[in-house]
C-alpha cells in the first residue's frame, strides 16, 4: 500500500514538472485533428521563426521575472532598437556596426530600468511601465511616426535566411536559450537570481549584492529585447515605431505558462521555451482556424489567467 502511494506521489510529481511539455504535445495534437495544414514541413517552420522573437524576449523576461520583478518595457525597447539598427544600416550601411548600436540600446534601457527599481526603489510594474511609455515616444520622435525601409538584402538575411534547413532566426534563439540554461544552472549569477527572488532579505544577509543583481537582470531583458529587435526588423525589412506593441503580454505568458512564478525563486529557461511554443503554436492553429484576433486575444488572456491560477494553487501546496 505505501509503496502504491509512493508511486501516485512520484506520478503526481512528474505530471507536475512536465505539465507544460504535456500541455505542448495536447495541443499540438487537438489543432493537428482540426486543421490537418498545421503539422506540414513549411507550417513548423514557420512557427519556430515566429516563436523567434517572444522566445529570445521571454528569455531576458524570465531572468527578471524569477526576482519578483516584471518588465513591461521590452516592446518599446525592441521598438527603439530596431528603429536604431535600421537607421545605422541606412546611413553606413554596416551591419556590425547596427547589432552592437541596437545591443547597447538596450542594454542601456536595461541598466535606466534597473537603477530606477533597485536605487530609485520604484516597484519594477511602475518603472518599466513609465519607460514603456518614454521609449515608445523617442522612438516616434525619432522614426517621426514612419517606418524605415528599403534596408539591404544582407541585413533581412538575418531574419530570412537558413543555415541548410534551420532559420536563421531559430539557431540565434537556441543559442541565447543554452547560454541562459548555462548562466541559471551552473554559474553563481544564476543561484543569486533564484536567492533574491526566493527571499530578498535572506539573500542580503547571507552577503549578495542585491541591488547589483536586481540592475544585472533588466540589461539582461534589455538586451535580449534588443536582439530581438534586430531580429524581427531584419525579417520585415522595415524599422516600425509600432513594434512591439503588446510582446510584453506575450513574454510574460511564455514564461509563467512555462512554469516560473511570478513571485520569483521558482522555474527553468528550458519552461519558458516551452511556454514560448506554446504561444506559438496557439496563435498559428488560431489563423489556420480562422479564428477573428478579437477571439484570439480572449483565448490568449484565459491562457494566461489558468496558468496564473495553476501557479498559485501550486505555490499553496
Amino acid at each position: 500500500m505505501k509503496k502504491s502511494n509512493n508511486s501516485h506521489e512520484a506520478l503526481k510529481e512528474n505530471l507536475s514538472k512536465y505539465k507544460s511539455l504535456i500541455g505542448l504535445i495536447l495541443l499540438c495534437v487537438i489543432i493537428t485533428f482540426v486543421t490537418p495544414s498545421f503539422l506540414t514541413l513549411a507550417n513548423v517552420t514557420n512557427v519556430f521563426t515566429q516563436v523567434s522573437v517572444n522566445a529570445i524576449i521571454a528569455v531576458g523576461m524570465t531572468f527578471v521575472i524569477l526576482t519578483g520583478g516584471i518588465d513591461l518595457s521590452v516592446g518599446s525597447t525592441l521598438a527603439i532598437s530596431g528603429a536604431l539598427a535600421a537607421s545605422i544600416i541606412k546611413s553606413t550601411n554596416s551591419i556590425t556596426l547596427a547589432i552592437i548600436v541596437a545591443a547597447i540600446t538596450g542594454i542601456v534601457v536595461g541598466l535606466i530600468n534597473g537603477l530606477l527599481i533597485s536605487r530609485g526603489k520604484l516597484q519594477a510594474f511602475i518603472a518599466t511601465l513609465a519607460t514603456m511609455t518614454i521609449f515608445r515616444g523617442v522612438t516616434l520622435v525619432f522614426t517621426n511616426g514612419t517606418p524605415i525601409s528599403r534596408l539591404p538584402e544582407a541585413f533581412m538575411k538575418i531574419g530570412n535566411g537558413k543555415l541548410g534547413f534551420i532559420p536563421v532566426p531559430v539557431i540565434i534563439t537556441i543559442v541565447i536559450f543554452a547560454i541562459a540554461a548555462y548562466v541559471l544552472s551552473q554559474t553563481r549569477l544564476g543561484r543569486y537570481v533564484y536567492a533574491l527572488g526566493g527571499n530578498e532579505d535572506s539573500a542580503r544577509l547571507s552577503g549578495i549584492n542585491t541591488d547589483k543583481i536586481k540592475t544585472l537582470v533588466y540589461v539582461i531583458s534589455g538586451f535580449a529585447s534588443a536582439i530581438a529587435g534586430v531580429i524581427i526588423t531584419s525579417r520585415i525589412g522595415s524599422a516600425s515605431p509600432n513594434a512591439g506593441v503588446g510582446f510584453e503580454l506575450d513574454a510574460i505568458a511564455a514564461v509563467v505558462i512555462g512554469g516560473t512564478s511570478l513571485a520569483g525563486g521558482e522555474g527553468r529557461i528550458s519552461g519558458t521555451l516551452i511556454g514560448a511554443l506554446i504561444i506559438g503554436v496557439l496563435n498559428n492553429g488560431l489563423n489556420l482556424m480562422n479564428v477573428s484576433p478579437f477571439y484570439q486575444s480572449i483565448v490568449k488572456g484565459l491562457v494566461i489567467l489558468i496558468a496564473v491560477l495553476l501557479d498559485k494553487k501550486s505555490r499553496k501546496k
